[in-house]
């Protein structure tokens, strides 16, 4: 983490679809708690080899591979289910990043 700022990956099956909808979510979550952050978004295949650049992942899919960073599935925001518990847990997480 740089400057009071997150790094979040957001991934997708492709990279495109579905991560550009959960990026603008994320976007709005962070704007409206105060949290500055930067978000790279890549495919499901890619993660592994960028999650050593950012601070936390986000993925639209269930990822079941071992990860270095913390890892929230945001599936919520694209599909609405539990969406208000996904928000909670990706600002949880910023915070938790911003605190060390």
């Amino acid at each position: 983490m740089a400057n009071g700022k997150v790094k979040i990956l957001i991934a997708c099956g492709s990279g495109v679809c579905t991560s550009t909808v959960a990026e603008t979510a994320v976007k709005d979550i962070l704007k409206r708690n105060g949290i500055d952050a930067s978000i790279d978004k890549c495919s499901l295949n890619e993660i592994k080899g960028k999650q050593a650049a950012v601070d936390l992942i986000l993925t639209t899919s269930n990822y079941k591979k071992p990860l270095d960073k913390p890892c929230v599935s945001v599936f919520g925001l694209i599909s609405g289910i539990n969406k208000d518990k996904v928000e909670e847990n990706i600002v949880e997480e910023c915070k938790k990043i911003l605190e060390k």
